[in-house]
């Protein structure tokens, strides 16, 4: 069955050990916030998510969404999971105090988000589509249209979705078809049709509120003539409440691998009165509000399937009795030992350990930057912040999706025969986590981004934010006794993401063809090296704290033997990574295409 505890040490490990957790404090917005507040915050999103959401993972993937005469209902229970998140305040943890948010910092938003994911990515799928919809909102909407209905999706009274993909357009937004008509009281007429929209339609929240991607009559080819919308699917009446039914429907919902549980819909609109959000012909600048916001909490998706993976995996390979230790019976009073001795099995559970481990501290570090970037209180910090952010981004997005969904197959790989069947739960945590690395823009699309569009501008100022506190760390600690052949093997990974990055700048310029070529391993360099940036701070940290006794000895330990195997199974794949990259797109390219 699927195994899961929520990973508090490790959280108040990464916020307040590794990380510096007063970084936020000292900032206004969250003057009233300390670490012992974040720590009891987390405490309760683990008692709901682990009680209320993963009791309902099997079942609602069992019984999925159902449309009838476009009404969509969900699984049994998700109703009153909803009801309890919002009630909680789940819905408004990190949403602005002034549209009735508790205004706590997104890093805590981000931990929870991962809880939440582990133990129910569809349920997650509903308050995180209306987060990434508030983010746009907030920051192009009017202040009618914000005070108007940010409150209510901050309560959760009201969801949102995000309509952006058509069926002849994917990721190439520029050829959508859907049209919006001006109206002589300064609506929006919308009509056209939309398809894999999460969340687009369901029966948790009283109204549904759709930001929508629509062409103007007078609107300029490609993406430049798009325009973004908001659409609710019931007009709101004066006092606020839901009204008159607009013209959205929903026609079909998508019969998927996984997330069964999340409506996938298909989206008709029909003349639907809608409100221009920000400035006609520039929704791709909101839309990439949404997107960006969306391409974080994706990365949180893998992040959480990562870790139910390896609690799920570990608590199987305990209990699995079959063979005998190569070294020998090590517990010869059972008929054979538990799978957990077996090497091959620790190789499997170390990868899942470090994927999730890495990955958490890697988030949290990009969250709190995020922190800085919205509430900094001066002018060249937040643009630091955004720099950074900037960069890191499409390498949460597609690291963290690839290395969840690694980690769900090596979960089925751990159960063996037991693993491929449904009964114990794995297999769902492969099919649902297969999506992450398509929606938002597929993990190619994030390589292209970060390639094409992270490292260019500003020559490269957007690597400052990553690249100089490795050098400093690595120029730090060269003789630390602590870290021993770490800091080596940092410096060995980093040299070679500098190489890269010169090559890739180089011939990028000459040839395109040649960054596209090497987006996808490059992408995959920068992440690793920057998860053994951090794996060498963690032994920093924990290395002096493992000689004393008592309850957390343990826990330090462990952080030093999981860096061990990263640096000795994980990071050598920066040396294959840098080869490739180095060979450049010519055996890539070489075919023709009829030759395929």
């Amino acid at each position: 069955m699927q195994t899961y505890t929520p990973p508090l040490r490790d959280m108040k490990f990464v916020l307040t050990e590794l990380h510096d957790f007063s970084r936020l404090t000292t900032l206004e917005a969250f003057s009233e916030v300390d670490a012992d507040l974040a720590e009891t915050v987390l405490e309760e999103g683990g008692k709901f998510t682990s009680e209320v959401l993963l009791p309902l993972n099997a079942s609602g993937d069992r019984e999925g969404c159902r449309l009838e005469n476009g009404v969509v209902t969900t699984p049994k229970g998700f109703r009153e999971a909803y009801r309890q998140f919002c009630e909680a305040g789940w819905s408004a943890l990190s949403a602005p105090p002034e549209f009735g948010g508790q205004g706590l910092p997104e890093t805590i938003g981000m931990m929870l988000s991962e809880m939440i994911c582990a133990t129910n990515l569809s349920f997650g799928l509903y308050p995180g589509l209306t987060g990434g919809a508030m983010v746009a909102l907030r920051k192009y909407g009017s202040d009618e249209l914000k005070a108007l209905y940010l409150p209510k999706m901050i309560s959760g009274e009201w969801s949102g979705s995000m309509c952006l993909t058509e069926a002849h357009c994917g990721t190439d937004l520029g050829l959508l078809r859907t049209k919006a008509v001006p109206q002589e009281d300064g609506t929006y007429r919308v009509s056209g049709a939309k398809i894999f929209i999460s969340a687009g339609e369901h029966d948790l929240s009283e109204n549904i509120i759709h930001l929508v991607l629509a062409r103007l009559a007078d609107a300029p080819a490609g993406i430049k003539g798009i325009s973004l919308f908001l659409v609710p699917k019931y007009l709101p009446r004066e006092d606020g409440t839901p009204g008159e039914r607009n013209g959205v429907l929903c026609t079909g919902i998508e019969h998927k691998m996984g997330i069964k549980a999340s409506a996938t819909c298909q989206l008709a609109f029909d003349d639907a009165k809608g409100w221009l959000v920000g400035a006609p012909h520039k929704g791709m600048q909101a839309m990439f509000a949404m997107m960006n916001a969306e391409r974080l909490g994706v990365g949180i998706q893998g992040l959480g399937i990562a870790e139910v993976s390896y609690q799920s995996a570990v608590a199987y390979a305990k209990e699995r009795l079959q063979g005998r230790s190569l070294a020998g019976a090590k517990y010869p009073a059972l008929p054979a030992d538990p799978i957990v001795v077996h090497p091959d099995v620790r190789r499997m559970l170390m990868t899942m350990r470090v994927n999730a481990e890495g990955c958490r501290a890697l988030g949290a570090w990009v969250a709190m930057t995020l922190d800085v970037a919205e509430h900094g209180a001066d002018e060249r910090q937040r643009r630091d912040a955004e720099d950074f952010v900037a960069l890191m981004t499409p390498v949460v997005k597609a690291l963290f999706t690839d290395l969840g969904f690694e980690s769900a197959n090596l979960a089925v790989q751990t159960y063996g025969g037991h693993g491929y069947i449904a009964d114990h739960g794995v297999e769902q945590l492969v099919r649902d986590s297969r999506i992450a690395m398509i929606y938002e823009g597929t993990n190619g699309i994030q390589a292209l981004d970060l390639v094409g569009r992270k490292l260019p501008p500003h020559m490269g100022r957007n690597l400052r934010g990553l690249f100089h506190p490795i050098a400093a760390f690595i120029a730090e600690n060269k003789e630390n006794p602590l870290l021993g052949e770490m800091v080596t093997g940092l410096e060995r990974a980093f040299g070679a993401l500098q190489l890269a990055t010169g090559q890739i700048a180089e011939r990028g310029m000459k040839d395109p063809e040649e960054a596209g070529a090497a987006a996808t391993d490059y992408l995959r360099l920068i992440g690793l090296v920057s998860l053994a940036y951090l794996w060498a701070r963690t032994v920093a940290v924990a290395v002096p704290k493992s000689f004393a006794a008592g309850p957390d000895q343990a826990f330090y330990s462990g952080k030093i033997a999981s860096a061990r195997f990263f640096y000795d199974r994980v990071l050598p794949e920066t040396a294959s990574l840098y080869l490739k990259i180095k060979a450049g797109k010519a055996s890539m390219m070489a075919l023709a295409d009829d030759a395929f």
